[in-house]
């Protein structure tokens, strides 16, 4: 099992999964940012299925660079949110634009190893 081997390069790439999925585009006129998610979400059922691949992937990198259990339920209660009100027709896809599970599961990641980088560098 690798141990918190995750570089700036893999966070950045992380991040940017997270900004197609939730925020990538904008709603003219506003300030409202949706994703690839949000999209999806418009097929019924089948699209918030779909962007359970994406928590699968950011999961499997908290799994495999050691991060706490606590943040992988954490990442898992975020996606299970996103994909139980996203399956209410109408609700769930406005609901999607506001939640950004992506967003929230690469902060978690990010946050977690700075706090490992802080509390080494106090040693």
């Amino acid at each position: 099992m690798k141990k918190n081997s995750l570089t700036q390069k893999d966070l950045d790439k992380l991040q940017a999964m997270a900004d197609w999925m939730d925020s990538r585009f904008v709603i003219p006129g506003t300030s409202i940012r949706f994703g690839l998610d949000s999209i999806l979400g418009l097929i019924p059922g089948i699209g918030d299925t779909v962007t359970l691949a994406s928590t699968a992937y950011l999961f499997g990198v908290a799994r495999n660079n050691g991060l706490p259990w606590h943040i992988h339920f954490k990442i898992l209660w975020n996606a299970f949110i996103d994909w139980l009100i996203g399956i209410v027709p109408f609700f769930g896809d406005i609901f999607d634009v506001g939640w950004k599970a992506n967003q929230k599961n690469v902060a978690l990641i990010k946050e977690h190893l700075n706090s490992k980088e802080v509390a080494r560098e106090k040693l």
